[in-house]
Order: structure tokens, then sequence, then C-alpha cells
């Protein structure tokens, strides 16, 4: 049996589908991998002539409240028609089917874009790109969430104060190696977070390669995916944690790996926050906060990743690079904020 077939069995998972999805199709299906996500599992189903993405969580011990597949699912569909995302199809929460609770969407076509730019998107279009994340954005944090019925999904108030909180317990359960950048702006962090800050809905895990785009110019972000972090807070926070997955000519990018906003034709992060500003009315005074508590976070999420690793329940490859690329992000937040 393969690994696919032991994450998504497919009969089990085919006779769901004939007896709850009334799309005009029946019989087997066909499952494969899809992306390169390292939370959340997604997989493509093929069910006749139609396909289908599958969202599933990871092996292993998994934080209690992580991975929420009935969550995830009830945001996109209050968000369904409301902004760019993916129209969830059915949600299953009985683990018996395939191992684990799980939901359907469907399929955007599209390119997701990282590594590097695709060839079809010249350096005369690269521009809209930029421009495409952020309005995308712009409009998630826009949406009337109690309109939406997601009044209850957090609660925005306090929500940058709690996040340093919550990051900082899951330090003391993910870290395998005392790095002392990570208590030092976590000092930091405590005595500036902003005494007010706007409300909104939060994607919590935004950066370029997290949306689909049309596959070619004029940019058009069809849209975005992996909602699996969402909740109510500091619209912010997103911001900031954009800016760190957009590192410009020159500068390191994420995880040591060079990435396509350091090619020719994509727009300064100066750029991306005017436009933000212009179109959202929320002030850019200092996002220093905000971007040292996303890089802060990610070095954090990314040691339990290197965690799973170590502990033989994900893959070598990229899992290897975090033994050097987590201290390395949390000495970049540490000297970015000067704690």
């Amino acid at each position: 049996m393969t690994a696919v077939e032991t994450l998504v069995p497919a009969g089990p998972l085919g006779e769901l589908l004939d007896a709850q999805l009334d799309d005009g199709e029946r019989g087997p299906v066909r499952v494969e991998a899809l992306g390169e996500g390292r939370s959340n599992l997604t997989f493509l189903v093929r069910r006749g002539g139609r396909a289908y993405v599958l969202r599933r969580p990871p092996l292993g011990d998994l934080p209690e409240t992580a991975h929420d597949m009935g969550r995830e699912y009830r945001v996109l569909s209050a968000l369904a028609g409301r902004v760019r995302a993916p129209r969830p199809v059915l949600a299953c929460p009985d683990p018996a089917v395939i191992g684990a609770p799980f939901y359907l969407m469907e399929l955007v076509d599209g390119v997701v874009i990282r590594g590097q730019a695709p060839a079809a998107f010249d350096v005369a279009s690269r521009a809209g790109i930029g421009h495409e994340v952020v309005d995308a954005l712009v409009e998630l944090h826009q949406v009337d969430y109690d309109a939406a019925g997601l009044g209850d999904l957090g609660r925005p108030i306090g929500y940058t104060a709690r996040q340093v909180t919550r990051w900082t317990k899951q330090w003391a359960v993910m870290a395998t190696r005392p790095l002392p950048d990570i208590e030092a702006v976590r000092v930091w962090l405590e005595g500036r977070v902003p005494s007010h800050s706007p409300a909104a809905i939060v994607h919590g895990d935004y950066k370029l390669d997290n949306v689909v785009f049309a596959p070619g110019p004029p940019a058009r972000l069809r849209a975005i995916l992996d909602w699996e972090m969402a909740t109510l807070g500091d619209p912010l926070a997103d911001l900031g944690y954009l800016m760190v997955f957009w590192p410009e000519s020159g500068e390191e990018g994420v995880y040591g790996l060079r990435m396509p906003t350091q090619e020719p034709g994509f727009p300064s992060r100066a750029e991306l926050l005017a436009r933000y500003e212009r179109r959202t009315g929320f002030a850019m005074t200092d996002l220093t906060f905000y971007r040292t508590l996303a890089l802060w976070k990610l070095a954090i999420l990314c040691e339990g990743l290197y965690k799973r690793h170590l502990a033989g329940k994900a893959g070598s490859g990229w899992y290897a690079l975090l033994e050097t690329s987590v201290p390395a992000m949390a000495a970049r937040a540490r000297s970015g904020c000067g704690a």
C-alpha cells in the first residue's frame, strides 16, 4: 500500500461520495498527493469527469486545537462568494472513513507561484502579482464577519497578546534545543504589544504560495488556499507575515531559499504596504512588531515540524533544512527588532 493509499484509502472514500455527493458521477475514485503543504495534507481526488481537493490532518500526535477540519470547512462555507476562496463541497467528521476527519472542496485551476516566477509571467506582468495579492487580502480583511456568521470564530480584542502567550507555550512543547533568540524576542514582543488594533478575519498563513493565479498575464488571483489558521484578530498580523515571505533582491529568503519576489519586476514591500494602506485606511506607521511576531512564530512552527522530522514522522529533504534555518529565523527576528 502506498503512502497516499494509507492516508486516503480510495475504496471507503468512493463509497462515501457515492452515498453523499450528488454530482452526477459514480464509481471509483483516484487519489494523488497535491502541493507541498507541510501541515494539513492535501490530495487531488478524481471521480469520473470531476476533480476535487481533499484536506485531512497529518499523521502523528497533534496539538489539541490544531487541524480542525470542521472549522476550516465552516470558514470556507461562510466566505463563499465574499472572498476569493475555493468552494467547499462536503465535510466528513467521521475518522472511520479514511482514518481522520476530512473535507472536500472544488479544484481551482491555476498556478501556485513558488521557487521562481512562471515563464508565462514576464517582468512587465509581475507587478500585477503583488497588487492582486494585496487586493485579495484587503477583500478578506473588509468582510463583515458578523454578517458572514463568523462572529464567534475568535476574539479580536487582545489577539496579539494572546498570540505571544500561545506561541510561547507552543515553544515549550516543540523545542528540540535551546535557542536564546526565541526567548529574547518573546520578551521584546511582550513589551510592545499594540494597545489598540483593527479587527478582521485573519488568514494566519497568507503568502504568495498559498494563493492560486490564473496561468498567464494579466495577473488574476483566483483563490486563497490553506485556511486552517483563520480566526478573528488583528489584520496587520497577516500583513506582517506576508512581508516576511516577500524578500527583495539581495536579501536572504525564508529558510535560506531563493523566492520569486527576489526576481525583477516584483513590487517592493514598501509598494505593497502603501497599496494596502490606501485600500484599508489602516495606518502603516510601524510594522516592525508584526514582522517580528510573524518571523518568531514561523521559527517556532518550523521547530515543531523539525521535531516531527526527528521523530521519523516527516520526510527528509526540506525538513532537514530546519536544523539550521530555524535558528537562523530566530536570529533574524532578534536582529530585526533589536532585542
